[in-house]
């Protein structure tokens, strides 16, 4: 399979968490202009993302759902939903993610808890009622977890997020291990320093900002588009036989 054929979500129905802004935006809007149609999902207004959808795509399938993914509960019954309303779902994107910074000595239990239950329990529990209607319906499928380059490194400040994303590529492996056989290819993003609001604080301390585009050799943060470019690939047919993967989309970062 070498046309560009490989590459396109023509007639895929692609479920993205956390879609109303950032990284999983720019997912939302790459895999419409592939040619999927997106179910987005986050707990804040969708309009944003739909606007950037109908810009790309015009005439792209598009179905904002509202859901506290913090709840992995809420999270099932919302995608078992999505598939019973809408019709089968052929890939899942689990980009939902938060993120809290305190000095190890002082992080609280609360900043673990809510980090660590969005960004890992979440992204398993998600994945594991995708599972089950895909080998149900025996249908293929793909996974692609959103990780970090903090899930090869430590960071500073950021002790559940950290735990979280090293979680996220472990998972990611497991997954890939046990379901590879079944038609699922569960594979992972790992991205560098993005312009999300998740790096707001970090882009607005100049010394911080500084030393972090210092090291990364494309000399720029990333966009979510970046991300969202290499997360059609992982779920077009081009990927077919990637299971388990962990890609940095980092600007060189783990390069130096």
């Amino acid at each position: 399979m070498s046309d560009l054929s490989a590459f396109s979500l023509a007639g895929k129905r692609i479920l993205v968490t956390g879609a109303n802004t950032g990284i999983g935006q720019g997912i939302a809007v790459a895999a419409a202009r592939a040619g999927a149609a997106i179910v987005a999902v986050g707990r804040s207004s969708m309009d944003e993302t739909a606007n950037q959808v109908e810009a790309a795509a015009g005439g792209a399938a598009f179905s904002p759902v509202m859901c506290d993914l913090a709840d992995h509960k809420a999270a099932q019954e919302m995608l078992d939903a999505a598939w019973i309303s809408g019709g089968p779902i052929d890939g899942l994107v689990n980009n939902a993610g938060i993120i809290r910074r305190a000095d190890a000595v002082d992080f609280p239990e609360t900043d673990w808890d809510e980090v660590v239950d969005l960004n890992l329990k979440t992204t398993f529990f998600l994945s594991q009622a995708f599972a089950r209607h895909v080998v149900a319906a025996g249908r293929p499928c793909r996974i692609v977890n959103i990780a970090s380059v903090l899930s090869f490194q430590g960071g500073i400040r950021v002790a559940s997020y950290t735990a979280s994303k090293h979680g996220v590529l472990g998972l990611t492996r497991l997954l890939a291990c046990e379901w590879a056989a079944k038609g699922i290819n569960v594979n992972a993003i790992a991205p560098g320093y993005i312009v999300t609001n998740n790096t707001t604080a970090l882009r607005q301390d100049e010394e911080r900002s500084a030393s972090i585009l210092s090291r990364i050799p494309a000399g720029r943060w990333g966009e979510p588009g970046d991300i969202g470019d290499a997360a059609v690939f992982l779920l077009a047919p081009a990927s077919r036989y990637m299971h388990g993967a962990t890609i940095p989309v980092d600007g060189g970062w783990l390069a130096r």
